[in-house]
């Protein structure tokens, strides 16, 4: 199974905003239109879909999954449980490869709430999917054939870079560091524009300077090919204004304040699957 030639019809159940951009990134990449089914309960949701991307739209998922090899399952973790459920039969008789961007789900969970051995990838994209810019964590549970992960690794890719993991618990870390990282960033970003404002600039000044600063940062952090540690220490001089402030972060224990959050964010994950059994 692959996505090349437009040969796999896609079905996605859920059409809110994540699905919109893996859907808009696999019409950039090729995949027609006409082999895209969006199942979405709300009307005006489904017109839009249908407006913005001409792709099949649904308003049952049962309709959509019928006439798809691959299901993304893009509802929220509340309402995971109930939607299997709903397409339990569907998935015994179509055996479809289905693959999760809902937070906290097990692939275990998936199987048991589907009533059948079914080849699943578990995937944890971030918000800047949206632009095409983010990064997705995979796992694929046994039943999932090597082509099955081929597939699921071409679908992501509509959103941006991918990186597969072994153990499935380590998706929960996977959350922690990427699929809430962006909000760390964002902190980072009011923080610096807060700062600068009582340093004396005025807001639209230290917004313009916070935003692109960060921008330039991650593309040097991307495209140099050095690590995060080599480019701090370049741009950091000896006795040096930089200096002044990292050592400032480092008084506070700021590698400590990080480590302490993303574990506290993977904790988190580990709990909303439980709490979804």
């Amino acid at each position: 199974m692959g996505l090349e030639g437009n040969r796999v019809a896609v079905s996605f159940i859920g059409g809110g905003n994540m699905a919109r951009s893996l859907i808009g990134g696999l019409l950039t990449s090729g995949t027609s239109a006409a082999q895209l089914h969006v199942a979405e309960p709300v009307e005006a949701l489904r017109a839009a879909l249908s407006q913005d991307f001409h792709v099949n739209t649904h308003a049952e998922a049962t309709s959509a999954a019928a006439l798809g090899q691959v299901w993304v399952m893009a509802v929220k973790p509340q309402v995971m449980k109930s939607v299997c459920a709903s397409l339990s039969e569907l998935a015994k008789a179509r055996r479809p490869l289905v693959i999760s961007i809902a937070a906290g789900i097990t692939t275990a969970q998936i199987a048991a709430w589907l009533g059948s051995s079914t080849a699943i990838v578990r995937t944890m994209p971030n918000t800047p999917a949206l632009l095409g810019a983010g990064i997705t964590g995979l796992f694929a549970n046994a039943d999932a054939s090597d082509a099955d992960r081929t597939t699921a690794d071409q679908l992501l890719q509509a959103a941006g870079p991918t990186v597969w993991v072994d153990d499935e618990s380590l998706m929960d870390a996977v959350t922690a560091v990427s699929g809430s990282g962006p909000a760390y960033v964002f902190l980072l970003a009011q923080a610096m524009l807060e700062a600068g404002i009582r340093e004396g600039l005025d807001a639209a000044q230290a917004q313009a300077l916070a935003n692109q600063t960060i921008l330039g940062a991650a593309r040097m952090l991307t495209e140099s090919g050095d690590s995060a540690e080599v480019l701090r220490q370049r741009v950091t001089s000896p006795n040096g204004t930089t200096q002044a402030a990292i050592e400032s972060f480092q008084s506070e224990h700021f590698e400590d304040i990080v480590a302490r959050a993303v574990h506290a964010a993977r904790l988190r994950g580990a709990a909303l699957s439980a709490a979804n059994d």
